[in-house]
């Protein structure tokens, strides 16, 4: 079982997600800095921390749901967009779990920054007007 795309449509649809997590990544690079210049590190370090997890597990989500595509794999699809999904569910609540554990984070730029790239998702047609 690979995490690859199998065919050239989902091999498109794997290079739209995976610009998509580019410019999720930009996003999270350049609000981290500025957050750095307007507070502190440590600051600045809970925000990437925040924009780490939720860019981690939207990779593992994109290599796992655009495996499949076509007519003839509608159920592999399916199946593959569901294990994405709770594959990211799970990473997400292990790496937030982690973050409490090992590191000394503040609440409030972790949570934002993590909202941040939540939301990106739905600011990309905005963004990308092609």
């Amino acid at each position: 079982m690979s995490f690859f795309a199998e065919n050239e449509l989902s091999k498109i649809g794997l290079r739209i997600a995976f610009k998509q997590i580019l410019i999720t990544c930009i996003v999270v690079i350049c609000f981290t800095l500025g957050i750095y210049f307007i507070w502190d590190i440590s600051s600045a370090k809970s925000a990437l921390i925040g924009g780490l997890i939720g860019i981690i597990p939207n990779i593992i989500f994109a290599l796992k749901a655009f495996r499949y595509a076509g007519a003839r794999s509608a159920r592999k699809v399916v199946d593959s967009f569901f294990s994405g999904v709770k594959i990211k569910m799970v990473l997400t609540a292990i790496l937030f779990s982690l973050a409490f554990k090992f590191l000394v984070i503040q609440p409030l730029p972790l949570f934002g920054m993590f909202c941040l790239v939540m939301v990106m998702p739905l600011l990309q047609p905005i963004i990308n007007k092609q």
